[in-house]
C-alpha cells in the first residue's frame, strides 16, 4: 500500500496575473466578435495604478482597448481607490503592432498546401513551433484532478461570497491551495487547505478565519474528505490588506499550471490568454484535453496524458505522445493509433471542429480552462466516448 500527498492551487479573478489574463482575453473576444479571422497575440502587464497592453494584432476592425481594460477591471471589483486599484483612474498604455509577415506566411499557407495538398484542413499551418499536453483522470466527475478541482471551487466560491456581499469585507485578490492524500493512486482525504483573501482593514483576523472556514471551506469541500487531522491555514500571515496590482505586479500567462492541470501533467510552456486559435499553444492544448477526456470517458484508460508537437507553418503535428500511466485497457501504442484514426489534430480542423473562432475566451481566464462543464466549452465535451468504446 503506497500513500502520497499532492497539492494544487488556484487564484481568484482579482489576482494580479488573472486580471491580466482576463484583459487579454476580453480584448481577443471583442476583436473576434467583429473579425473571426483576426490574428491576436495580446499581452497585459499591471502594476500600481497602471495597465500596459502590448502585442501583435492584425485585423480590419477597431476596438477601444482602454475602454475594454477599464470595464474588465470594474467587473472584477477594483472600482474604488481604497482597494489599491481603480478602474476609472488607473493609467492605460497600449503598444500594438501587426503580426509578423514571416509568421503569417506559414499560417496562411502551410507547408502541405505549398506542396499541392488540396485538403482544406491542410491550408493553415501552426502559428508557432512547440508542444502541448492534455490530461484527464477519473477521480472527479469533470475528469480533472481532485486537488485542482477543489482549489478552483474554493476560489470561485470565495469570489461569490464577496460579490454577493455575504462577507462584505472581502476584496478581489485571493488564493487557495488543497493537499490531497492518495492511497494506491486513489484520493482518500484532504490533508491541508490554504485560503488567503484580501480584506478590509477593519475586520479582525479571528473573524475572517472563522467566516472563511465556516462559510467557504466547510461548504465547498465534501465532508467525507475532511477528518480530525485535516489542517486549515487561513490568511496564515495574519493580514492581507494590500492586494491586487498594488501588492504585486501581474502578467498575462504567469498562471499556466493553475490554468491547466495543477501540476499533474506536463506543460509545454505556452500560455493561453490573449491568443487567437491559430496559435497551437492554445488550440492544440484544447484539442489535447478533448482527446484525453474522451479516452478516459470511454473507459479505455483511467487517466491519460496526451502530447502534441507542432512545427511553425506545418499543419500536421510532428509527434503524438500518449501515457496512460499503466491504466490503459489497451497499450499506449494502440491509444496513439486510436487518436490518429479518430481525431484530426491539424490547426484548421481543430478550429472548425471545436468552433474556436468565437468570443468565448474571457470566461476561460479565471478558475481554469479545463473541467468547466457548466460553461459549454467544446473541448470539455465527451461526444466521442461512445464511439471509442468499440476499441475496448
Amino acid at each position: 500500500m503506497t500513500k502520497k500527498l499532492f497539492t494544487s492551487e488556484s487564484v481568484t479573478e482579482g489576482h494580479p496575473d488573472k486580471i491580466c489574463d482576463q484583459i487579454s482575453d476580453a480584448i481577443l473576444d471583442s476583436i473576434l466578435e467583429k473579425d473571426e479571422n483576426a490574428r491576436v497575440a495580446c499581452e497585459t502587464l499591471t502594476t500600481t495604478g497602471a495597465v500596459v497592453v502590448a502585442g501583435e494584432i492584425s485585423t480590419d476592425t477597431y476596438v477601444d482597448i482602454p475602454a475594454i481594460v477599464r470595464e474588465t477591471v470594474r467587473e472584477i471589483g477594483y472600482d474604488r481607490g481604497k482597494y489599491g486599484f481603480d478602474c476609472d483612474t488607473c493609467a492605460v498604455f497600449t503598444s500594438i503592432n501587426e503580426q509578423s509577415k514571416d509568421i503569417a506566411l506559414g499560417v496562411d499557407n502551410s507547408m502541405e498546401a505549398k506542396d499541392g495538398d488540396e485538403d482544406r484542413f491542410d491550408r493553415i499551418g501552426a502559428g508557432d513551433q512547440g508542444m502541448v499536453f492534455g490530461y484527464a483522470c477519473n477521480e472527479t466527475k469533470e475528469l480533472i484532478p481532485l486537488p485542482l478541482s477543489l482549489s478552483h471551487k474554493l476560489c470561485k466560491n470565495l469570489t461569490k461570497l464577496r460579490k454577493d456581499k455575504v462577507l462584505d469585507y472581502l476584496r478581489p485578490d485571493g488564493k487557495s491551495q488543497v493537499t490531497v492524500e492518495y492511497e494506491n493512486g486513489k484520493p482518500i482525504r484532504v490533508d491541508a487547505v490554504v485560503v488567503s483573501s484580501q480584506h478590509d482593514p477593519n475586520v479582525t483576523t479571528e473573524d475572517l478565519r472563522k467566516d472563511i472556514k465556516e462559510k467557504l471551506i466547510l461548504k465547498t469541500i465534501p465532508q467525507e474528505l475532511i477528518d480530525e487531522n485535516t489542517k486549515f491555514y487561513i490568511n496564515p500571515t495574519g493580514r492581507f490588506e494590500i492586494g491586487g496590482p498594488m501588492g504585486d505586479a501581474g502578467l498575462t500567462g504567469r498562471k499556466i499550471i493553475v490554468d491547466t492541470y495543477g501540476g499533474f501533467s506536463k506543460h509545454g510552456g505556452g500560455a493561453f490568454s490573449g491568443k487567437d486559435p491559430t496559435k497551437v499553444d492554445r488550440s492544440g492544448a484544447y484539442m489535447a484535453r478533448y482527446i484525453a477526456k474522451n479516452l478516459v470517458a470511454s473507459g479505455l484508460c483511467e487517466k491519460v496524458e496526451v502530447g502534441l508537437a507542432y512545427a511553425i507553418g506545418v499543419a500536421k503535428p510532428v509527434s503524438i505522445f500518449v501515457d496512460s500511466f499503466e491504466t490503459g485497457k489497451v497499450s499506449d501504442e494502440k491509444l496513439a493509433e486510436i487518436i490518429r484514426d479518430n481525431f484530426d489534430t491539424r490547426p484548421a480542423a481543430i478550429i472548425e471542429n471545436l468552433n474556436l473562432r468565437r468570443p468565448i475566451y474571457k470566461k476561460t481566464a479565471s478558475y481554469g480552462h479545463f473541467g468547466r462543464e457548466d460553461e459549454g466549452f467544446p473541448w470539455e465535451e465527451v461526444d466521442k466516448a461512445e464511439e471509442l468504446k468499440k476499441y475496448l
